[in-house]
């Protein structure tokens, strides 16, 4: 069974204008194409990597997905449920994290933060502080715990978004640049974690990223896309067959290179 259903997704958004053209803005037409005729499954238990130059629609697609974005037209269905129609459903089931985009309460400390968030998630106080203290040292959350989430390091509050991200155990997860700003350590462990919800939970895993290395080492498919539409989707050794690169680095670097040379000749 699926638990990502995407059909013919498209999303536009209206020009932006500057001064007193903003006035427009309420009746500007939306011009501006973000996602076109987008399709894609993603199966129970499978990773499902985003890749593709900034702009393409990546991020779009992830709020879509998680109900942040309403689309233009075309349908989505994560766990079941209609994003659209049954937002509040998608919301429950899934667990979401921007690297660009932390939203914690700078006063109250990383725990008293997770602790929050997962009483929203049903969670009781006990359940929550057995699982931080599942993610302590995976995600090396350690002092940060205890500090106020305002003097977090860019870093540390990125690894405090994921833990939040995860922290319901969610059955779909979808993840924004999650090791953007994570040194190489850090991301090797929050690596390590996501395998092991893959593992043990069948968490079905979208995450974006520019990191090549991690795609190859974490997707069971991936999702090409370049110019808000759907170059390739295929399973990494698909990749390599379409290209005849020597690994999916060089598989995908090839065909975003030979999209951009084409939009280019256009």
């Amino acid at each position: 069974m699926e638990a990502i259903l995407v059909e013919k997704l498209t999303k536009q958004f209206p020009p932006a204008y500057s001064g007193w053209r903003t006035l427009l803005q309420v009746v500007a037409p939306a011009t501006v194409r973000a996602l076109s005729g987008v399709s894609f499954e993603v199966g129970e238990g499978k990773v499902l990597a985003l890749v593709g130059e900034n702009g393409a629609g990546k991020s779009t697609l992830l709020r879509i997905l998680s109900t942040l974005l309403v689309p233009t037209t075309g349908r989505a269905v994560v766990a079941g449920f209609d994003v659209e129609r049954e937002a509040a459903s998608v919301r429950r089931r899934i667990g979401y994290h921007s690297g660009a985009d932390f939203g914690f309460y700078g006063r109250l400390t990383g725990r008293e933060n997770l602790e929050f968030f997962g009483s929203l998630s049903g969670l009781s106080r006990r359940e929550t502080n057995d699982r931080i203290a599942e993610m302590k040292e995976p995600l090396g959350l350690g002092p940060a715990l205890d500090r106020q989430a305002r003097g977090l390091s860019s870093g540390t509050t990125n690894r405090l978004g994921l833990a939040r991200a995860i922290l319901h155990r969610p059955p779909v997860l979808m993840l924004d640049e999650p090791t953007r700003s994570l040194d190489p350590v850090a991301s090797a462990e929050f690596r390590g974690v996501l395998k092991e919800l893959v593992r043990r939970d069948g968490t079905t895993v979208l995450f974006a990223s520019h990191i090549l290395s991690e795609v190859e080492e974490l997707a069971d498919q991936v999702a090409l896309i370049s110019g808000g539409s759907l170059l390739a989707f295929d399973k990494p050794q698909g990749l390599l067959a379409k290209t005849g690169a020597g690994s999916v680095q060089q598989a995908i670097e090839t065909l975003l290179t030979r999209a951009a040379a084409a939009g280019t000749r256009q």
